[in-house]
């Protein structure tokens, strides 16, 4: 595996140069079943070596225990790593297997404070807005995250899930570095209007979950019966069931130019979404999740993946063809209030 470091690409208009792909940190202890903490202490170095430079986690990650695991790294790398946390999934207290979404300014306040202790940091590179409560208006949430930014507590402000007319909003109160939105070969809604306004307002679009949260590396076939009790994923519609058997058949294309290139089909997937940066004109940073050192090679190489018109018109239907949602609850989603 060659040691070639990433590329970089701006964090927003006046950010910082990160590496083109991020890394996504929820799964070291969160979501995905059980983590090896040593193994992801190594995937973090090993990410760190090659070059990717925004690490993702957010305070509802395993109820703040990600950002607590990931402390002792951001520490020994400040100077070289930028951070994104994200607040809005409160617990409540009389409940904590729940989550609320919540925009409101003393949460905010609030969590922005726990945030900080539990990653033993004086500022947050990048702070998003996790999920957005309807009832609390946008730019009264982003006046907020605002005020935190002048106090210093945060350098750059970031939203997740917003659609085009949120983020216009949200921009015309303070500017916005990123959203945070789902983008792979199978979840490609935000290409109809999130990412033309990203591109005319200069926000960095960043893709969680560009692997299909691993289906489309063929990690596993049906949630229901090849995943823990606790993963996340048996919660999925599009990888349960018929919708599961019905989405397998959709990687054939996938594999097949993955054969072409002598790559991994997760590579062709990953390097799809790499590649829409310049299929749409904007900066686009992908925050694939692992917590293997090897997967963390693997993805990184994705981003040296160039494919041609052809292949990109071979792909180009899967989207479409896709059984199930994303979520059972769409409404939390940009794709549910477009």
């Amino acid at each position: 595996m060659t040691d070639r470091r990433i590329p970089t690409a701006p964090l927003g208009e006046n950010g910082p140069e990160v590496g083109v792909q991020g890394l996504g940190c929820m799964g070291m202890s969160f979501a995905y079943g059980p983590a090896d903490a040593d193994a992801s202490r190594a995937a973090l170095e090993r990410a760190l070596e090659l070059g990717v430079t925004l690490y993702d986690t957010a305070d509802a990650y395993g109820a703040g225990e990600n950002e607590k695991f990931l402390s002792p790294f951001f520490k020994a790398h400040r100077d070289e790593v930028v951070i994104a946390t994200k607040f809005a999934l409160a617990i409540p207290p009389d409940d904590p297997t729940r989550r609320v979404i919540r925009n409101d300014a003393p949460y905010i306040r609030e969590a922005v404070e726990a945030s900080l202790r539990r990653l033993d940091v004086d500022v947050i590179d990048l702070y998003y807005m996790h999920r957005r409560d309807v009832s609390v208006p946008i730019e009264d949430t982003v006046g907020v995250m605002a005020e935190l930014v002048r106090e210093g507590k945060v350098k750059q402000l970031g939203l997740s899930e917003v659609t085009a007319a949120e983020l216009r909003a949200a921009h015309a109160v303070h500017p916005i570095a990123a959203v945070q939105s789902e983008w792979s070969l199978f979840s490609r809604d935000i290409e109809a209007q999130v990412v033309p306004a990203a591109r005319e307002l200069g926000v960095t679009l960043v893709p969680y979950s560009p692997l299909g949260r691993g289906f489309l590396t063929g990690s596993f076939a049906d949630a229901a019966t090849d995943l823990t009790a606790g993963d996340f994923r048996r919660q999925q519609p599009r990888y349960q069931g018929a919708n599961a058997a019905a989405n397998a058949v959709l990687l054939e294309p996938i594999r097949a130019v993955a054969e072409a290139h002598s790559v991994t089909p997760a590579q062709i997937a990953l390097g799809w979404v790499q590649q829409q940066s310049r299929v749409h004109g904007l900066p686009v940073v992908p925050i694939p999740g692992t917590s293997k050192p090897g997967r963390v090679e693997e993805n990184a190489a994705a981003t040296a993946v160039e494919l041609t018109g052809q292949e990109l018109a071979l792909l180009e239907p899967i989207a479409g063809k896709v059984a199930g949602d994303r979520y059972a609850d769409m409404s939390f989603t940009s794709a549910g209030r477009e």
